[in-house]
């Protein structure tokens, strides 16, 4: 069996958020090079595991993956040969000669990806349609389908409910409830009590509505009202602050599912 030369096999992926950050870390575990696009101002809350922190911070490692936050594309690119995981700010996809393209971005519907991106094209969930607008989708709705690889129509539709985790839904995550400026007074693996205060907006308090560990916590600056700002866990593991979550892992498993489909593909 000829094993194929994953270094030749840039991927691209759009958006280094915690779902995203499941399939970087699944795809460079195996050898495939990635480079990472993101926000000047990543929306991620799940920050301790996810590589867009490296636009914040300029570096992150994440079980034993690094990543660094790098100027241009032929930065990127340098930097992906050697195994570290570049982080490039841009809205659009970078000139680099790359094979796949997985739109990580989570936004619940289609922001412009389209199959002519790259030779195979991924998205991650709901709005877009496999054998349309991309090649594969991979599910992330909880449940008997998450992680698996959709070769022909939608992800299952968004429902707008967070998924299940330790018994509670909707109440463990936090959004904005004013237009401001967001301030923690809490840190990541903090354990909070239902009612407790976690930080303001504007000086108004924003608070847990659950009991549990807190491990999602956007940065502070400014937000608008409705946006995802907090996570609370109420399994209380504070580990878990610092590992990738097993919604994240299935889901990687997925987009390296298919990809490893798409490479064994062009062999027959």
């Amino acid at each position: 069996m000829t094993v194929p030369d994953l270094s030749d096999h840039i991927t691209i992926v759009r958006g280094g958020g915690d779902i995203g950050s499941g399939a970087i870390w699944r795809l460079r575990r195996v050898g495939f090079p990635v480079v990472v696009t993101e926000l000047e101002r990543p929306l991620t809350i799940r920050r301790t595991v996810a590589f867009s922190t490296a636009i914040t911070q300029g570096s992150i490692s994440i079980e034993g993956i690094e990543a660094v936050r790098v100027a241009s594309p032929s930065e990127a690119l340098e930097v992906a040969a050697t195994g570290v995981v570049p982080v490039l700010v841009s809205p659009d996809i970078p000139d680099i000669d790359h094979s796949v393209v997985v739109d990580a971005r989570l936004a619940k519907r289609n922001l412009g990806t389209s199959r002519d991106q790259a030779p195979f094209v991924i998205a991650l969930g709901p709005g877009f349609t496999a054998g349309d607008d991309c090649d594969a989708i991979v599910e992330t709705m909880r449940g008997h389908d998450l992680g698996r690889v959709i070769w022909d129509g939608p992800a299952i539709p968004n429902t707008g409910v967070p998924g299940m985790i330790g018994g509670e839904s909707g109440k463990r995550v936090i959004h904005a409830q004013r237009n401001g400026s967001l301030i923690w007074d809490v840190e990541f693996g903090d354990v909070v009590s239902e009612g407790e205060h976690l930080g303001t907006i504007n000086g108004t308090p924003v608070r847990s509505r659950i009991t549990g560990t807190v491990r999602g916590l956007l940065a502070d600056g400014p937000v608008f009202e409705g946006l995802k700002i907090a996570d609370v866990d109420p399994r209380f593991d504070p580990s878990a602050v610092d590992r990738i979550s097993d919604k994240a892992l299935s889901v990687g498993g997925g987009v390296l599912e298919a990809v490893l489909v798409w490479l064994s593909s062009l062999k027959s």
